[in-house]
């Protein structure tokens, strides 16, 4: 199997090569056979290892990150000619910078827009596409946030930029509750019921 993978890493280095100005590759329109798993693992802290042993390369990260695909529950990476299966401890990216913009932005009507960077410098704007969604922890009672990247692909938005985020909220009206959120351009994302969130104020 370690023979196996090796060769897969290296067919995948092999065929995006060259690629970076082209954008990302158009990994869900490939469906090639499954060629087993290989020893790699994303951490919880965005960690990307082989075989034991951390990527300490950030642009291998960044073109291993860039043929990622998810199916159902498991994480894929794959070529037009290949997929091999990796393990993801939780989310595969984390959100490790935000911007907030004030100025009018072209895609959104009014208001400021949340501007996120990835660990792998993907750039997205929290809106209708790439959604905020924060997911309770039953075993502490708090909120484990996420935003939406591409491609059913999430990235972990770091404890910092979640205080960032806190300190940004509002209440308003949903579905006939007020409930606790933060806007971006003109999406409101909500946290948890306003008046959960008094109780910790």
């Amino acid at each position: 199997m370690a023979k196996t993978g090796q060769a897969g890493l290296d067919g995948i280095v092999t065929a995006l090569t060259g690629q970076k100005r082209k954008g990302l590759p158009p990994v869900h329109l490939w469906n090639p056979p499954f060629c087993g798993d290989i020893d790699m693992r994303i951490a919880a802290d965005g960690t990307w290892s082989y075989q034991k042993t951390p990527i300490g390369r950030p642009a291998l990260v960044k073109l291993f990150a860039s043929v990622l695909k998810r199916e159902g529950d498991r994480y894929f990476l794959v070529t037009p000619v290949e997929k091999v299966g990796i393990v993801v401890d939780d989310a595969p990216f984390l959100a490790v910078e935000m911007q907030v913009l004030d100025a009018e932005h072209p895609l959104f009507s009014g208001g400021h827009v949340l501007r996120f960077r990835t660990n792998v410098d993907d750039v997205v704007d929290a809106g209708p596409e790439h959604v905020l969604r924060f997911e309770p922890q039953a075993e502490n009672g708090g909120l484990k946030p996420y935003l939406h990247v591409r491609r059913d692909l999430w990235a972990k938005v770091t404890r910092a930029l979640f205080y960032d985020l806190v300190a940004r909220g509002e209440e308003r009206e949903v579905g006939g509750k007020a409930m606790f959120g933060v806007c971006s351009g003109s999406e409101f994302f909500a946290m948890a019921e306003a008046s959960a969130v008094r109780e910790f104020a």
